[in-house]
């Protein structure tokens, strides 16, 4: 098996990494999956490896421009596509409408986003959602919001939906949203990912929440342990900052938060949330500005915290887990990354095979389709959604992964 090229060119969203691509293409048979690239050739000069298929892709469903998905107790999945349209999809494909979802203001990278369930949900159909909403003046920003979710067997509805939080301030431009949305493990907090819109010099901007981590209470107020929570204002949000574009977060088995994010002309990261610390950008990165002026690697400040792995040529990371499962046992413990212009499929190890290094990437799979999300299954099967969107290119697939 030909050692799969590194595809990406830019990381930025609106710039190429996340252009767009793709629509509603036939549904594939399964089809056995071998691995593409590992970290680094196991001899010099090595640039093949011959290797066992490892997983089986199985299409179920189709979409328009799919963004995210979250598992529902019974074992469904709600589904959102960015023009504005929530789904309760079974897994044999079955798919039905959510009705009562918000407006958005969908172009660009814009529109809807994320959606997570309460901790009790079970007990209480309270779902959270992500979108941007239309400010003044040709501005924009992310929001969440809160609201119960009625099923049927057909669909559902949405209603008394109550926004909890928004980016501030609204600024131009679509793209660099973030709005990834995650629950503590031991479901007292939320976070949620606020990208720096594109403006740069916000992520350092502690009176501005964009290019942030958030950590709220479930009704959006602030905890009183955060960071900066004495300073009041949208600054007692912030977790951590100088973010660019996080389109991933997760936590591991022992509780740490994982999160990653896109680099500008090189520089994808993948980080460690530590509370109240500096992540650099637009100061430091292992990138470039995309005029090709350069920028300040992370190890020439080193009060900024450094990316435990980081790629360039860039992935355009998109979705995270951290495989809790035993469907594929070796992957145990590995955050899995859906790469956009990558078109992959990244494990990242935490036991990494190379010399004096503790994480890495350890196995590259070549999907021939930007991934916009990685979702891991009840049963321990890893659950893909395909970039994709309506005119008429292929991609916007469900795929349901299962050991070969």
């Amino acid at each position: 098996m030909t050692s799969a090229a590194l595809l990406a060119l830019t990381a930025c969203e609106g710039g190429g990494a996340d252009a767009g691509p793709s629509a509603a293409a036939d549904a594939a048979p399964s089809q056995p999956m071998a691995k593409q690239q590992t970290s680094e050739p196991e001899a010099d000069g090595a640039d093949e490896e011959a290797v066992d298929a490892i997983f089986t892709t199985e299409a179920v469903a189709q979409f328009s421009e799919p963004w995210a998905m979250t598992f529902l107790p019974d074992g469904r999945m709600l589904v959102t596509e960015k023009p504005g349209a929530l789904y309760v999809v079974t897994q044999s494909g079955d798919k039905g409408e959510i009705t009562g979802v918000p407006t958005v203001d969908y172009g660009g990278q814009g529109g809807f986003g994320d959606v997570a369930l309460h901790p009790q949900f079970a007990d209480n159909g309270t779902i959270y959602v992500s979108y941007v909403e239309a400010g003044e003046d040709d501005t924009r920003g992310a929001v969440v919001a809160r609201g119960q979710l009625a099923l049927t067997d057909a669909g559902g509805t949405l209603s008394d939906l109550e926004v909890i939080w928004r980016q501030n301030p609204k600024v131009t431009g679509r793209g660099h949203y973030s709005h990834r949305i995650l629950f503590t493990p031991d479901g007292q907090h939320i976070f949620i990912s606020s990208g720096e819109r594109q403006k740069f010099d916000p992520a350092q901007d502690m009176q501005q929440n964009l290019g942030k981590i958030i950590r709220l209470n479930h009704d959006g107020s602030v905890p009183d342990d955060n960071p900066f929570a004495d300073q009041g204002g949208v600054t007692a949000e912030i977790w951590s900052l100088g973010h660019r574009n996080i389109l991933g977060i997760a936590f591991d088995a022992e509780g740490q938060l994982w999160e990653h994010e896109m680099g500008p002309k090189g520089g994808d990261e993948f980080n460690r949330i530590v509370k109240g610390e500096n992540y650099g950008y637009p100061t430091v990165s292992n990138g470039d500005h995309y005029d090709g002026r350069p920028m300040p690697d992370h190890d020439t400040r080193p009060e900024f915290m450094t990316p435990e792995e980081s790629w360039t040529p860039v992935i355009s990371p998109a979705g995270l887990i951290i495989y809790k499962g035993n469907q594929f046992p070796e992957w145990t413990g590995s955050a899995l990354i859906g790469g956009l212009s990558s078109q992959s499929l990244i494990r990242v190890a935490f036991d990494c095979p190379l010399d004096n290094r503790d994480i890495c990437e350890a196995e590259r799979f070549n999907m021939n389709q930007r991934i916009r999300e990685v979702e891991e299954g009840p049963d321990g099967a890893i659950w893909l959604l395909e970039d994709g969107s309506s005119n008429g290119e292929s991609g916007g697939r469900l795929l349901k992964l299962t050991p070969a």
